[in-house]
């Protein structure tokens, strides 16, 4: 039995995500687990192109994505759901922050979606392989 389902969210695939979502949901619902949800931003900070952006655009990117990332689950599966779910905005690289954030709350199943694949990334999306291949829990890849 799961205690923890974290659901990694792509934002900036909204309408590819919400099934994902209501897929994990309805893992945390059948298994009475709590649910994460994370949603990973790049660390423009991080890298030479810091220096092209304004001083506060970091907390705005986050501030924006915790938005979105509600406005998500609200959308996919209502407020009252909604309420009980932790949103988590993380800033690197997705994997990793991935498998970070399911290390920290404990997660013992990651749902996560793959998008239609290119020639380079036939079977996975490279995040998504890349969090089943280093994952120390079960993960659960959406088509």
């Amino acid at each position: 039995m799961s205690k923890s389902i974290l659901c990694a969210i792509d934002i900036s695939n909204g309408e590819h995500d919400g099934p994902v979502l209501a897929r994990a949901a309805k893992l945390a619902d059948m298994d009475g687990a709590k649910l994460d949800v994370v949603t990973v931003l790049p660390d423009f900070g991080e890298s030479w192109v810091s220096g092209f952006f304004e001083a506060d655009h970091h907390e705005k990117a986050v501030h924006e994505a915790g938005e979105q990332l509600q406005r998500l689950c609200i959308d996919t599966l209502g407020e009252d759901r909604n309420e009980e779910i932790r949103h988590v905005v993380a800033t690197g690289t997705a994997y990793q922050e991935i498998l970070k954030t399911a290390e920290g709350a404990g997660s013992d199943l990651i749902v996560i979606g793959a998008h239609k694949p290119d020639f380079k990334d036939y079977l996975l999306g490279p995040n998504a392989a890349r969090v089943v291949r280093h994952s120390q829990v079960s993960v659960y890849v959406v088509r």
